[in-house]
């Protein structure tokens, strides 16, 4: 039997591109003029967005996770939340619960912050295991089921959750599961010494995240979502993002390698990318700069791989496997 030929795929307008460009575009250089971070980061920042994809920014405090998340809320005109974790936080704080309403005699749903567009989680390890299991409806099925009813969350839709690897006493590691949701893990970094004292003069009058004003609005959002949808991944660009993912899989210094979940959301990013980057096909070159961030936190490390990082096991992985 003769295997079936690939569909050719339906073309985007050349304004269709531009529009999703300008959207991504205006809100990165509105998050430059409150957070110091490097330009790779932004654009990670801007490739989740458009690939309806949660972000895990993990690094030490005091380096901007939260202002990054803040300036990216504010920067669209949409529905915010944020929820500080806590060892003491219930899931219903988050997903909400149905409380009854005696004037009517009946039970409402009363909807919790996790039904906002941009949920920031700051710290979500300090949660309980049981807080951090009720996101993980939320962030794969993009609803929420509260005593058997359930409740579709709106679009855009993006959890931004941020980690200290630091201060361990007092917080609970989140399990693979959890994070296998996140698209991306992004880390921050130091500054350089330019930046950080460009950062402190501009900070020193006030938070400068506060005065940001929105630049996009919901409707443009989910445009651009649908657009980067729509972005053409031949069949080749597939075989190459298996190959990868088989590679960790094969490496004796992986106990668990990437799943096929990783593969899909490195090809969301991947068509995200060649959006932003104003094409309408992506290409190797996305799958290759998108697989440490969107691949290294779904590894599992053998015991006996010591010295050896999952960004290491990634990096060898895109050398070893040819790009088609």
């Amino acid at each position: 039997m003769e295997p079936l030929e690939e569909a050719a795929p339906e073309g985007l307008a050349p304004a269709e591109i531009e529009a999703a460009v300008s959207v991504a575009r205006r809100v990165a250089d509105n998050i430059r003029r409150a957070v110091e971070v490097r330009d790779n980061v932004i654009q990670h920042v801007m490739v989740a967005m458009l690939a309806e994809g949660h972000i895990l920014v993990e690094d030490y405090p005091g380096v901007g996770k939260t202002a990054l998340a803040r300036a990216l809320s504010r920067s669209i005109d949409c529905q915010f939340a944020r929820v500080q974790c806590t060892a003491d936080l219930l899931p219903a704080d988050i997903v909400g619960t149905n409380v009854y309403n005696q004037r009517e005699a009946r039970f409402e749903f009363r909807p919790g912050p996790i039904f906002a567009n941009v949920v920031i989680v700051d710290e979500v390890n300090r949660a309980s295991p049981k807080t951090q299991s009720g996101l993980l409806e939320c962030m794969q099925e993009r609803h929420v089921t509260v005593d058997a009813m359930s409740h579709e969350l709106a679009r855009p839709f993006l959890v931004f959750a941020t980690q200290n690897p630091v201060e361990y006493e007092g917080t609970y590691p989140l399990p693979e599961a959890q994070v296998d949701r996140f698209m991306v893990r992004l880390s921050l970094g130091y500054p350089d010494a330019g930046a950080e004292a460009i950062m402190l003069a501009g900070h020193e009058s006030g938070d400068r995240v506060l005065d940001l004003e929105p630049v996009t609005d919901r409707a443009e959002v989910v445009d651009a979502v649908e657009t980067a949808h729509r972005v053409h991944a031949s069949r080749a660009l597939r075989d190459y993002i298996v190959a990868l993912l088989r590679r960790t899989r094969e490496d004796d210094r992986v106990e668990l390698g990437a799943s096929p979940r990783a593969g899909l959301m490195l090809l969301r990013a991947a068509k995200a990318r060649a959006l932003v980057s104003g094409r309408d096909h992506a290409l190797p070159d996305d799958v290759q700069a998108l697989a440490e961030p969107v691949l290294s936190h779904r590894l599992m490390l053998a015991p006996e791989a010591a010295g050896v990082t999952r960004e290491e096991i990634v990096r060898d992985a895109i050398a070893a496997v040819p790009a088609l």
